[in-house]
């Protein structure tokens, strides 16, 4: 009954993790959860206030299918503001989050057999998606000591004559890795070699850095504006995940056919939604730093205790609110009953379900010496959380 594409799908591991602490805080363990990555923040004030205004005016029906023209205008205004980027409105499709214009970039690019490159550690769901479209992911494994970024010589040797797309996360999920410009630019240079290849940039994250301004990849590389995608959205920066709001800037061909996908699949995201995303952009920023500032504040006390514990290594990330210790060290190691420990999955289930600790587990990003750890959580859950870490990996002989 079940159709193949779908049978061959895996549901998300992030997800999954969060459901197990739920489903063992409602039977009564104590758990902390450093698995979902969710600002614990409230949605700015004025934000909320837009929407809740737009539902007292009426404002209650169907949009246009791309977004209300206003919304995309403020987009538009923002990525020349923040970005120094020139887009028309019929350039910006709005979504139902930046992960539904993740997925329909896919599908608008990808033919069945066609190879996307996805350097790994990855989002969980950038494989799933290409196999959902029926092309193939190519996953090229980085490394620890180059903080898991893509070199240009692992770019072009992953290149065939097949290759689609590849799809950078700057800043990442599930590093908190950020490329510098010239990192962009080497990079850019291989895919100038290679005409054929479109670049989906996922950006949700570029309000969450620390030291250092977002850097996009056409900061670096304008020239290839023509077949990058920029993906972004309202969830992490302004903590409006619960809104589902998202957008891409892509080439007038690529929008188009984004646009067909989207009428016959979701419509137009939430007319309440796009006047709060609205509100977000013309506004000010003034609590979106407040919250970067106390993100900095979090991973730098995290990176911290990490660096006392034994055997595990991290380096410290330039954004997003994730540290992607390597556990490598403990892979082998028994448990106090005598099980081995034998994958990042084996370590993420011992901490849950002995020590009331919810990470994800790297085998879930492709990388199975890590584990993602998010510190979007309050200062007292990052307490008790490194001391239950501490004492789950001390228990292992």
């Amino acid at each position: 009954m079940i159709s193949k594409r779908a049978q061959k799908l895996q549901p998300s591991a992030t997800l999954k993790v969060t459901g197990k602490a739920k489903e063992l805080a409602r039977a009564g363990k104590s758990i902390v959860s450093l698995s979902a990555g969710e600002p614990d923040f409230n949605t700015p004030y004025h934000i909320c206030k837009a929407a809740i205004t737009a539902i007292e005016d009426g404002f209650h029906g169907y949009t246009m299918n791309t977004g209300t023209p206003e919304l995309r205008e403020a987009i538009c205004a923002k990525l020349k503001r923040d970005n120094e980027l020139e887009y028309d409105p019929s350039q910006i499709v709005c979504s139902n989050g930046a992960k539904q214009s993740v997925g329909f970039s896919i599908l608008a690019l990808i033919d069945p057999g066609d190879e996307v490159i996805i350097p790994a550690p990855y989002w969980v769901s950038y494989p799933e998606m290409v196999r959902l479209a029926e092309g193939e992911p190519v996953i090229v494994r980085t490394d620890f000591e180059n903080e898991f970024k893509i070199t240009p010589e692992q770019l072009r040797s992953a290149i065939t004559e097949r290759t689609k797309a590849i799809i950078l996360c700057s800043p990442s999920n599930p590093t908190g890795t950020c490329y510098t410009k010239d990192e962009l630019k080497a990079l850019a240079e291989v895919l100038k070699e290679h005409p054929q290849v479109c670049i989906i940039s996922d950006e949700i994250y570029e309000y969450i850095t620390f030291g250092n301004k977002h850097v996009s990849i056409l900061n670096a590389a304008p020239e290839l504006k023509d077949r990058t995608i920029l993906i972004n959205g309202f969830s992490k920066g302004f903590a409006m995940t619960g809104w589902r709001l998202g957008y891409l800037a892509a080439p007038t061909e690529v929008a188009s056919a984004v646009s067909k996908i989207q009428s016959q699949e979701t419509s137009a995201p939430s007319s309440i939604s796009q006047k709060a995303g609205e509100a977000a952009y013309t506004g000010n920023l003034d609590e979106v730093n407040s919250m970067r500032k106390e993100f900095e504040k979090r991973r730098d006390y995290v990176i911290g205790e990490i660096a006392g514990i034994e055997g595990v290594k991290c380096f410290t990330p330039g954004g997003a609110f994730y540290v992607f210790p390597d556990i490598s060290y403990y892979i082998g190691r028994k448990k106090p009953n005598g099980d081995t420990i034998r994958s990042s999955t084996d370590l993420s289930l011992y901490l849950l379900e002995d020590h009331g600790l919810a990470v994800v587990p790297g085998d879930a990003f492709g990388e199975p010496n890590g584990l993602r750890m998010s510190y979007a959580a309050s200062i007292q859950d990052l307490k008790e959380a490194m001391k239950r870490l501490n004492a789950g990996l001390k228990a292992l002989n």
